[in-house]
């Protein structure tokens, strides 16, 4: 809880003050302020002091401990308010609005944005990207809005230069789906004229220091803001706390962020620059005419606006005017008139300029394509940052309205918080003593009262023909406004010499006396600018620029309505602003100033006890504290605090939350220190409050155990409930999934002995996983049945061939591409007489020789190859390959047996993946045959690698019973000769005729011919 805070910070709250007086009111203010706690809560009021120093309490960790709490439940924060009117909004979907009010520095633009930053944290937990983009939009407008509408002022580095408030419209998720923004009264004459060490509006500082050469150079602007006019009182001021340079960065990114075009911005650049240059322009008179100084900046401006020359020339020197029988004249200024001229059209651009921009986000912000029907309510959360009250050395028209502003911001506090607070307790028929406090409902009548207040004094004068001055305007002020006690002149009291003569005015405001000077008034009220001007810029080639200028459209001659005047266009919009603000539940944030030189130690007491005063705090404090200082709705406060008693806890039988609510009281003995109304309970001090607090602290762990013990073991039992749920659908899913397993694989293989290919070509379907072992046997019993239909059609003589290519197709793993599976193999080709017509009968003779001398049984394979000798010479010879021995023959020699080495021997067999014949058999003895098998005239483009490879492999497995390993090598392989090892390689020659082997220097290359 908030009033839990240390003591060492003071109260918290200004309602736990022991007594309300200005005394002890401000000795808890400085003191929190001093110990850095620059937020005190009145009730639901937060009284922020700025600190003039960045502190450490705006952070991500800050946020989430404020998202979703009750006001008292933490410290006194900015974040509090905003929180609670988000949970206001979200919860009973009423509209809000969060009102931040104090004078001049007091740090309402930083409150404001400290409030927007807290939303956006908040909101969007599910991180859409269209809801995201609304957020920075939001933000990104700020440093926008600041730039062009905020100035360093002799009170505050950045204050706001116009009034601000913006709506920002919510789903019913809570999440921002778009906004709007309504600016009030930019004081535009800052364009033109600054006070003593003040400077004009921050942009036109920001692209001076802060645009590229290259953005300087096509604006014809130098980079000191000395050199013009308008900036000249203001460039030798420094800023602590802004870097133009830095902000015209972030301005820039903001611009792009929000959705301006580069089009867009540049037009914005070029309007600064126009305005520039404008007050720059000098005039004189040659006698009978006056003539610009200096017409290469005529041309600049020109340039800058897309407009003519001539034009531009024209429209600053002579005036337009319609007669009254439609005749249209030329009237030439004089200086004075077109140095007037020149200010009005630059002032006018720039409020044009900023106005556009304001008209421009809000474009982009607006919500689209609304339907509540679809989207549910949309409702609103309104913050209002608006200039404070100011009181300076010249008070001028634009004090004149602020202070007015302010008056009905006042007004309103005053009609929510206090009246209403005290119709509450009438309402609830609460007994109470009554509070006196000042209404200032007389003095907003004395500004805005029709046909007496000074708005219509200043129209009337506006409205009258002939030359009416200020002075004239004044005489009627003081002969209507005379006997006002809020009002007062020097001619009204000649003996305050505070005040000239036919110059001065004073009016007592809520905040203190405010002396205006009524020089210029008409004029800003009237707020003149000449037709040419805005004809000028509407005939702009600049599209962004003519879009500013509409009413530039209009003919010289065409009759118009008269414009309302500055004042009651102001009024107006400051009328339908109150009344926006009080259809909504506000939440108040009250700023104060602590000292006049932004120090962050000192607190001048003098200084702040009148801000204290003029805005009512301490009203305030006893009007929350003379009846009660606390009170909640029955419902509510049962919800809160039921578990503190027996009977109520966890649910009351009892006739109506009153009686439930009376029962937790008496439980506690709090009965003389509440009241009971038609609603809500109202409590007199907060000590009964704490009581009740700390004991709900003490309880809710209990209860939180509690609920957690009853919450796992409903949770363990749904669980388990749908566990057991679970595993009886797994096994009948299981179930239904094997046997529709079974009838798909029933159902394809139905027909399978009809086949031509006996169903090898059906796909099989995919098993559950709890026959995936099953499925495979299935397949293999397929196979070997397949097999076994193929088979049994073979005749006996062919089996021996099928054999071997079932060997080779094992043995080759697909590793070698083509060998030889798609042709009949003929095993011993030396003795066809087809492959070998001329050596084949002798051929036979010689084996029938060898087979009765060795006592073979059958040829596993015979061919002719190319093999190395002893002395490692390539030569023709015949290979013999029988189930006993292996024969290397001499074929020109009738086949003499050259080398003769049992089958036995032969532990292994190498070839290559590539399309040679060439085979390596290894021996146990390390002297292996190396050969190139040769084709004969049968196919010379058989594949033989395979069929020998298979013959070797199915006999050493069939009849010797052990298998015989093959390795297919990709590029080389090593064989022994004579117990040395080599390395044999295969390579590709152009020109060789024929393969052979060739000595390398680790080995062997067989050159094969190039394909």
């Amino acid at each position: 809880m908030a009033e839990l805070e240390g003591l060492e910070f003071g109260k918290s709250d200004f309602v736990l003050l022991d007594e309300v007086t200005m005394e002890q009111f401000m000795e808890n203010l400085k003191l929190r302020f001093e110990k850095g706690r620059i937020y005190t809560f009145i009730g639901e009021v937060v009284v922020s002091v700025n600190p003039y120093k960045h502190l450490d309490i705006y952070g991500k960790e800050v946020i989430e401990n404020y998202r979703g709490r009750e006001l008292y439940e933490n410290p006194p924060h900015l974040f509090a308010v905003a929180d609670a009117a988000y949970k206001a909004m979200k919860r009973r979907a009423k509209d809000t609005c969060i009102v931040i009010s104090g004078e001049s520095g007091a740090g309402k633009t930083e409150a404001s944005k400290y409030i927007m930053q807290y939303i956006a944290a908040i909101t969007n937990p599910s991180q859409r990207a269209e809801v995201e983009s609304v957020k920075n939009v939001l933000l990104k407008s700020n440093c926008v809005l600041e730039a062009f509408g905020n100035a360093k002022t002799n009170r505050n580095d950045n204050s706001s230069r116009f009034g601000k408030y913006m709506d920002i419209n919510f789903n019913f998720n809570g999440d921002p789906t778009g906004g709007h923004i309504n600016n009030y009264l930019l004081e535009k004459s800052r364009v033109a004229q600054q006070q003593d060490g003040e400077r004009n509006f921050h942009s036109f500082y920001q692209v001076l220091r802060g645009g590229s050469d290259e953005l300087l150079k096509s604006l014809y602007l130098q980079r000191d803001p000395a050199e013009y006019a308008y900036t000249s009182q203001g460039a030798a001021v420094t800023l602590a706390s802004n870097n133009d340079s830095l902000c015209h960065k972030a301005v820039m990114a903001a611009l792009k962020v929000i959705g301006f075009t580069t089009e867009e911005i540049n037009s914005i650049y070029k309007i600064l620059s126009t305005i520039l240059h404008l007050g720059n322009l000098q005039f004189t008179s040659d006698g009978e005419h006056v003539i610009i100084v200096g017409e290469d900046t005529v041309k600049h401006i020109s340039e800058l606006t897309s407009t003519e020359p001539e034009n531009t020339r024209k429209a600053l020197l002579y005036r337009t005017v319609a007669t009254g029988g439609g005749e249209v004249i030329e009237k030439g200024h004089n200086e004075q008139e077109a140095s007037y001229g020149r200010d009005a059209f630059a002032k006018a651009l720039y409020e044009r300029l900023f106005a556009w921009i304001v008209g421009r986000i809000n474009s982009v912000i607006e919500v689209k394509d609304y339907n509540p029907v679809l989207h549910g309510k949309n409702t609103v959360i309104g913050v209002l940052d608006i200039y404070g009250f100011e009181i300076f050395d010249n008070n001028s028209f634009e004090q004149f309205c602020i202070n007015y502003c302010n008056e009905k911001l006042q007004q309103l506090f005053i009609e929510l918080i206090l009246r209403q607070e005290q119709e509450e307790y009438q309402r609830e028929g609460i007994t109470w003593q009554h509070i006196e406090y000042f209404n200032n409902q007389i003095i907003v009548d004395l500004v805005e009262q029709p046909h007496k207040g000074i708005i219509s004094v200043l129209d009337e004068a506006c409205l009258t023909a002939g030359k009416v001055t200020d002075t004239v305007c004044l005489d009627s002020m003081n002969k209507k406004l005379g006997q006002h006690p809020h009002y007062t002149s020097r001619k009204l009291c000649p003996a305050d010499k505070t005040m000239e003569f036919n110059r001065d005015f004073r009016i007592r405001h809520y905040a203190g006396d405010v002396t205006y000077s009524v020089e210029g008034f008409l004029d800003k009220n009237k707020d003149p600018l000449f037709q040419d001007f805005k004809r000028l810029m509407y005939n702009s080639s600049d599209h962004v620029l003519k879009e500013m200028w509409p009413d530039g459209k209009m003919s010289i001659t065409e009759v118009t309505k008269r414009p309302l005047t500055a004042a009651t266009l102001f009024k107006n919009s400051i009328i339908a602003l109150v009344d926006k603000l009080a259809c909504k539940e506000p939440y108040y944030v009250r700023c104060i100033k602590p000292n006049e030189i932004k120090s962050p130690l000192q607190f001048d007491d003098g200084r702040c006890k009148h801000q204290v005063a003029y805005l009512g705090l301490l009203e305030n404090v006893r009007v929350r504290r003379a009846g009660f200082a606390y009170r909640q709705p029955y419902a509510r406060f049962l919800q809160r605090y039921k578990m503190t008693c027996e009977y109520t806890w966890p649910n009351h039988l009892m006739s109506s939350d009153q009686e439930a609510v009376e029962a937790i009281v008496n439980q506690h003995g709090f009965e003389d220190d509440v009241a009971y109304g038609h609603t809500k309970l109202f409590v007199r001090t907060p000590r009964t409050l704490f009581t009740l607090e700390q004991e709900r602290a003490a309880l809710i762990p209990i209860l939180v155990l509690f609920l957690q013990k009853v919450w796992r073991g409903a949770l363990a039992r749904m669980r388990c409930r749908k566990i057991k749920a679970i595993f009886t659908i797994m096994a009948y899913y299981k179930c239904y999934k094997v046997k529709a397993h079974f009838w798909e694989v029933e159902r394809r293989f139905a027909n399978v002995r009809n086949m031509a290919d006996y169903g090898k070509s059906v796909e099989w379907p995919t098993p559950p996983a709890a026959l995936v072992q099953f499925h495979r046997i299935t397949q293999h019993l397929h196979r070997r049945w397949w097999a076994r239909q193929l088979i049994k059609n073979i005749p006996p003589s062919d089996m021996g061939e099928v054999r071997a290519k079932a060997a080779a197709l094992s043995a080759l793993s697909g590793e070698r591409v083509d060998w030889g599976y798609s042709r009949a193999w003929e095993r011993d080709y030396l003795a066809n007489a087809k492959d070998s017509p001329l050596t084949s009968s002798n051929f036979v003779r010689i084996t029938k020789e060898l087979k009765n001398k060795d006592q073979y049984g059958q040829v596993l394979f015979s061919c002719s190859v190319r093999m190395l000798n002893w002395f490692n010479n390539t030569k023709d010879r015949a290979l013999l390959i029988t189930d006993k021995h292996i024969y290397r023959m001499e074929p020109k020699k009738h086949f003499k047996v050259q080398k003769r080495i049992p089958l036995d021997s032969v532990v292994g067999v190498s070839v290559t993946s590539g399309s040679d014949q060439m085979v390596a058999l290894h021996t146990a003895s390390q002297d292996d045959f190396l050969v190139h098998l040769q084709r004969g005239q049968l196919n010379p483009n058989q594949d033989r690698v395979g069929e020998l490879v298979g013959s070797l492999t199915d006999h050493f497995t069939r009849v010797k019973n052990t298998p015989l390993p093959v390795k297919v090598c990709s590029t080389a392989f090593q064989v022994h000769m004579s117990g040395k090892p080599k390395s044999i390689t295969v390579e590709t020659k152009p020109g060789q005729t024929a393969a052979d082997f060739k000595k390398s220097r680790t080995g062997f290359t067989l050159l094969l011919p190039h394909q």
